[in-house]
């Protein structure tokens, strides 16, 4: 009897490890700030069996890099984050395989730059020129409503950017005003700016917690160049609560850069069926609705609802400006090297 029992003890066990089999690894490279909550990726990990592994990678820059260099030998299943800035190169680099998630249904075309489906869009944000709302109030001034009305002389020394060269938003606005003045006339346009005072730190958190009046209530600049979901961050963050931002954006024709992300699966993975079923979970607007309040920036899907700090709170930009990735590629260095010589010299 107890022989058996042995027996039947172990038979099942070899039949519940055959029904259990081991959680299979999904290697997910990402850049530092990727955030999405635990409890929906266990909910995806528990729903198909799979343990993912995100990398942490730099920023795009960064990761696209550490994706090209190994890309004969990938370290990772899925990419998560490149964005349009860099799209080009990494479509040039042939590092993505192409799916074609039934998914891309519920995302509008505007967002698919890849006709051939090796990106596959996430998110996307506007980056904007965030402005102090007292400060304007107190001093009865009109707010500019164009990249051309933040020259005059009404905003002398009033408005703080990020240097191109190590600033994500920084670079973002460089290209915005590219693509309103033009390679050949965005110089003549910065020139403008700083003769009229314009202040440059090298990154965002002190551009916007240091000469930013908007949020700390102490700094010399009443504009900063940001995101334009930091009006619904200083709501969501603030403590005691605030019913009112005290930030808006500047939304007019192409003042705002439109930052699209993407994923892709990277080529050679091994583990292609549940890579597809991730990517397909990344559009699903399950996580397409965790993304505002954890990334904040907008869901692709277009079924996704939006947190009401972000109905209330952002304003999004009906033209915004966009400039083809192919030429963001080719021209990106030599953009932000003669921008370095007319304004940091």
């Amino acid at each position: 009897m107890i022989i058996k029992r042995l027996l039947f003890v172990i038979v099942t066990g070899i039949v519940i490890s055959a029904c259990n089999p081991a959680p299979a690894t999904l290697n997910v490279m990402v850049h530092d700030y990727f955030a999405i909550s635990t409890n929906v990726i266990a909910e995806f990990e528990s729903s198909n069996n799979i343990k993912v592994n995100f990398i942490l990678s730099g920023d795009a820059g960064s990761m696209l890099n550490k994706a090209v260099l190994t890309k004969n030998a990938p370290i990772a299943d899925v990419l998560y984050g490149v964005d349009n800035t860099f799209l080009s190169r990494a479509l040039s680099e042939n590092i993505f395989e192409p799916y074609n998630s039934p998914l891309l249904e519920q995302i509008p075309d505007q967002f698919e730059l890849d006709p051939d489906h090796q990106a596959l869009p996430v998110d996307f944000g506007d980056v904007c020129i965030n402005y102090d709302k007292r400060f304007f109030g107190d001093k009865g001034m009109p707010v500019p409503d164009s990249l051309e009305q933040l020259a005059k002389p009404d905003y002398k020394g009033l408005l703080v950017v990020e240097n191109p060269a190590t600033s994500s938003p920084g670079l973002a606005f460089l290209f915005a005003t590219i693509a309103e003045y033009g390679p050949e006339g965005y110089l003549a346009y910065w020139q403008q700016l700083k003769d009229n005072g314009l202040v440059v730190v090298n990154d965002w958190n002190t551009a916007y917690y240091t000469n930013f009046s908007g949020s700390s209530g102490k700094g010399q600049q009443p504009m900063v160049v940001s995101y334009g979901t930091s009006p619904a961050a200083e709501v969501i963050f603030s403590d005691p609560r605030v019913e009112e931002a005290p930030t808006a954006s500047l939304v007019g024709k192409n003042m705002c850069f439109r930052q699209i992300e993407f994923v892709g699966i990277l080529k050679g993975s091994k583990n292609r069926s549940s890579a597809q079923k991730f990517v397909d979970f990344m559009l699903s607007k399950r996580f397409q609705e965790d993304i505002p309040l954890n990334m904040f920036v907008f869901p692709a899907n277009e079924t996704a609802q939006l947190p009401t700090e972000f109905t209330e709170f952002v304003q999004i930009p009906d033209q915004p400006a966009v400039i083809p990735a192919d030429k963001i590629s080719a021209n990106r260095e030599k953009w932000m090297e003669d921008w370095r010589a007319l304004i940091l010299n």
